[in-house]
């Protein structure tokens, strides 16, 4: 992998840093920050606060994890109802294969 150089050709302290984050660290917090800033003065001038942020997302993932345990709820049902049926058929067959050997 080609590293940065410098004139003097020294490798960059920081150059899989720099990669990593897409510029010098100082360039890029300065960025974030620009953009934190417009991100929240919009989200102020909506009325959308933080906190409703973090709701909604507890509330998406409390609705996923619900959802989860009521299709094991549901599988399970499924595998009651339908062995209700099968396991007697299953058992009278197997009973009328035994007498005939």
């Amino acid at each position: 992998m080609n590293d940065i150089v410098t004139n003097n050709g020294n490798p960059l302290k920081n150059a899989s840093l720099n990669r990593f984050l897409g510029g010098s660290p100082l360039a890029v917090a300065v960025r974030l920050i620009v953009v934190s800033l417009v991100v929240g003065a919009l989200m102020v001038w909506q009325g959308i606060d933080p906190a409703d942020l973090i709701y909604l997302v507890e509330r998406i993932v409390r609705h996923l994890w619900q959802l989860g345990f009521n299709a094991f709820h549901d599988f399970g049902r499924y595998l009651m109802v339908g062995g209700i049926v099968v396991l007697p058929i299953w058992l009278i067959i197997r009973l009328l294969n035994w007498r005939r050997s």
